[in-house]
């Protein structure tokens, strides 16, 4: 027998041992502990065989304990108790959420403009539980998950490892921004050709902006010109306000006090859909399953 094997049944013979001393009887210490009388039967004799005593005097229907039982039960009754308690303890732990840590990685345009109402309302909810954002973008974010650094990402995902699974919470609009007074502001209905003729403010092209707006053009075989990178939803806007060029943003990131003309694009662009990524086979803790479910509710 392995030391793991034989310390599990000493714990199962110590249980049924104390069960029996509590009750005074084998089949009140069955019922207690539902197992059958034939079982703790053979769990206290295989602890007076082990430890070479005998722990009961049986007289009949009745059994007395013995001084080296008495001893026994001294010294048992604490670690059964812990065993208790240990149960219980760890099944509270692992259900509260009052306190602990939780971490999630996104990037800096998701912890501004997609995530604040629903770490507000969380914090609100929970302030026991110290709450970490780390701003990290694309393959950095998902390494941090896989590195558990973090307890899931939020953002929008194109490609879906096979390790990872993403769960959808909310969509925006794409909207395309020009300096105010922009000749396309003065078009009725804006055309993706006359659009791919103005030069582009992009995220840099390693992020799924880029590439949403990349195959956009692709698609309708169009000529396009991208003048800067950038990341950032608030830096992109300045330089647009400069009149350095256009840019596909969502609408999520406009707060109307910008001096930008605003025109809805999504008839020829996909809306961003952001939501969870969580490494698969990995379970959440209560925190996580909190936040998530606050930020849905947010939508």
């Amino acid at each position: 027998m392995d030391v793991f094997r034989y310390k599990q049944n000493r714990l199962h013979q110590l249980r049924g041992f104390c069960a029996v001393v509590e009750t005074k009887s084998v089949s009140k210490a069955a019922v207690r502990l539902r197992l059958t009388q034939p079982t703790i039967s053979l769990q206290v004799q295989a602890l007076e065989r082990e430890l070479r005593t005998r722990l009961f005097d049986r007289r009949g229907p009745r059994i007395e304990i013995t001084s080296e039982g008495e001893l026994l039960y001294e010294l048992a009754r604490p670690l059964v108790e812990g065993l208790v308690e240990l149960d219980r303890d760890f099944e509270a732990r692992r259900n509260n959420v009052e306190k602990g840590r939780l971490a999630i990685a996104a990037g800096e345009s998701t912890i501004q403009y997609v995530l604040p109402a629903a770490v507000q309302k969380f914090a609100e909810a929970h302030p026991g539980i110290s709450l970490a954002l780390n701003n990290v973008t694309g393959m950095d974010g998902l390494q941090q998950l896989r590195d558990r650094r973090v307890d899931f990402c939020v953002g929008p995902l194109l490609d879906i490892p096979a390790d990872l699974e993403f769960e959808p919470v909310v969509a925006f609009d794409p909207v395309l921004i020009a300096t105010a007074g922009h000749p396309l502001a003065k078009l009725r209905n804006v055309t993706l050709r006359q659009i791919s003729k103005y030069p582009l403010i992009l995220p840099p092209r390693h992020l799924s902006t880029w590439r949403q707006v990349e195959m956009v053009f692709l698609h309708r075989r169009l000529p396009y010109e991208v003048r800067l990178e950038m990341g950032g939803w608030d830096v992109i806007k300045r330089y647009v306000e400069l009149g350095l060029g256009i840019s596909i943003v969502i609408n999520v990131c406009l707060t109307g006090a910008e001096r930008l003309e605003v025109i809805p694009v999504k008839k020829y662009f996909p809306q961003r859909v952001y939501g969870i990524v969580k490494l698969k086979g990995r379970p959440l803790s209560p925190q996580a399953r909190h936040f998530i479910e606050t930020f849905r509710g947010m939508t």
